[in-house]
């Protein structure tokens, strides 16, 4: 059974950008592969090594993000119900602080940008929630002031 990859569309968008970038490497580092093979012994040229290690850390990253947008499934916007659910933007406050998170799936988490994983903490204390109950998250109690 494959696994699915839950991304916002924004998400989906990015790792179709990375995979232009990353196939646009694979000449130039071909070139340096050429190079450094016609520079003579092989077993102890570096900078043919090295070439062929990027090589192999490109075609990797190739394969990993070819592999996420294939298995890839879109976050669509919650509506109604009013429970935060996967792709919610939810504000908290405490006395005197407000965060805003947003809850997206694990590939696309990034917590100093307000994007918490479904399978984090902070995640699963906030997935099922309605608008006005409390959650703990690090021993602070926050109030979800608003659900989107």
């Amino acid at each position: 059974m494959k696994k699915l990859f839950h991304l916002t569309q924004a998400g989906i968008d990015e790792l179709k950008t990375e995979h232009e970038s990353l196939l646009a490497e694979r000449g130039p580092v071909a070139e340096r592969i050429k190079s450094a093979r016609e520079l003579g012994d092989l077993s102890e040229n570096a900078e043919y090594q090295t070439a062929r290690e990027e090589q192999d850390r490109l075609e990797v990253r190739i394969s990993e993000v070819e592999h996420i947008i294939q298995n890839a499934q879109v976050i669509k916007k919650p509506k109604g119900d009013n429970k935060v659910q996967l792709g919610s933007s939810v504000k908290l406050k405490s006395s005197g602080a407000t965060k805003v998170f947003q809850v997206v799936g694990t590939i696309e988490a990034d917590p100093l940008h307000g994007k918490v994983s479904d399978e984090s903490p902070i995640g699963q204390a906030l997935l099922g929630k309605k608008e006005g109950e409390t959650v703990t998250i690090k021993d602070t109690v926050y109030k979800i002031a608003d659900i989107s």
